[in-house]
């Protein structure tokens, strides 16, 4: 860059050569996990397939919602770049970033939800979904995605430090991290019905439509005091990220448990009590074990059963079938502080059902 765009730059206050986003990073580890799926189908045994779909659906789904967002930026015209699904590592943790898009003045980490049903935060900062079963209105409580960018934030906070060599450099990293980096929640499903009226201001602020991020962010710069980036800095940091990125290597050979010829190990022994015959999943004597033990500990510790882990989550262990803390932390929803209270309990019943 000549010195007469780095002034142009000061003055205006914007990148000379960014016109638009650049989507710096693109690529998507869902879609590379979705078209590994199908290939997986296709040669899958029946017993597996039903398995193997559902995983397919909540991938198509995700990745919807993120092309949902992905389209508002590519039309924004605004001069940012995108990185698309982060994934880092840091002291034995990994979080998966949807988006962090890189404006003039900020970092914006983006989690985003695809939600289905309609969706309510109460004065806790709770959220509640609602959902349509055959007729029927049902509650029930999913996983903060709060909570979720907060230990994204954590993690970024975590690594730029260990990156500050200097002290100084350290201490002022940490004081103006909340200036530097920014989080929201977009919701990408437009028929979702949001309620919010009960919600602390602090939950509030952070959630918004995915047709109004681009409002948000150019509210948020405008109202920014911040000195703008110039557009080399703002490359630096997105090389910055691109580098520490990590592949997210699911063999899914043992995730279905799949041997070399294909077929599935005897791991749910459902068929056993039920004459060969398929039954649902909420039918297995796993699927009750779990919910029995989420029942158990949610009457110990006085809360209510959701909190231990939602029926998704419930239905993700059957289909991970985690065998360690490690496996168990890469299933949505099972953070370090659950791990570290329900992971020995959860695992020493998936136990019992492998062989």
């Amino acid at each position: 860059m000549g010195v007469f765009d780095s002034i142009k730059e000061m003055v205006t206050q914007k990148p000379v050569g960014l016109k638009k986003p650049d989507f710096y990073k693109a690529d998507s580890e869902a879609k590379k996990q979705l078209e590994r799926l199908q290939q997986l189908y296709a040669t899958a045994p029946d017993r597996v397939k039903l398995q193997i779909e559902r995983d397919m659906k909540l991938l198509a789904y995700g990745i919807a919602g993120e092309e949902s967002v992905a389209f508002e930026l590519n039309n924004s015209y605004l001069p940012i770049i995108v990185l698309h699904d982060l994934r880092l590592e840091h002291e034995g943790l990994s979080a998966q970033i949807d988006y962090l898009i890189i404006t003039t003045k900020f970092c914006l980490v983006v989690e985003c939800k695809n939600l289905f049903g309609n969706l309510e935060v109460n004065s806790r900062g709770e959220f509640i979904r609602e959902l349509d079963f055959n007729g029927k209105r049902k509650k029930e409580g999913i996983y903060s995605p709060i909570t979720q960018n907060v230990r994204h934030m954590e993690m970024i906070k975590g690594i730029g430090s260990a990156n500050k060599k200097n002290l100084l450099n350290r201490v002022a990293f940490e004081k103006f991290f909340k200036d530097t980096y920014r989080s929201v929640i977009v919701l990408a499903n437009s028929k979702t019905v949001i309620n919010l009226k009960r919600a602390p201001k602090v939950v509030k602020d952070q959630i918004i439509r995915s047709d109004q991020l681009i409002e948000h962010i150019k509210k948020s710069v405008r109202e920014s005091k911040d000195l703008a980036w110039s557009e080399k800095e703002m490359y630096e940091m997105a090389e910055f990220f691109v580098g520490l990125h990590k592949e997210n290597t699911v063999d899914y050979t043992e995730r279905y448990l799949l041997g070399d010829s294909g077929d599935q190990a005897e791991v749910i022994v459902d068929r056993e009590e039920n004459g060969g015959a398929e039954v649902g999943i909420e039918k297995t004597p796993l699927y009750q074990s779990l919910k029995q033990y989420r029942h158990e500990t949610s009457k110990a510790e006085g809360v209510k059963a959701f909190y231990i882990y939602n029926n998704a989550q419930l239905e993700a262990l059957i289909a991970v079938m985690p065998r360690s803390l490690d496996e168990l932390r890469n299933i949505s929803g099972f953070g370090e502080v659950k791990c570290e209270k329900y992971g020995e309990g959860i695992i020493k019943i998936v136990g019992k059902y492998t062989k």
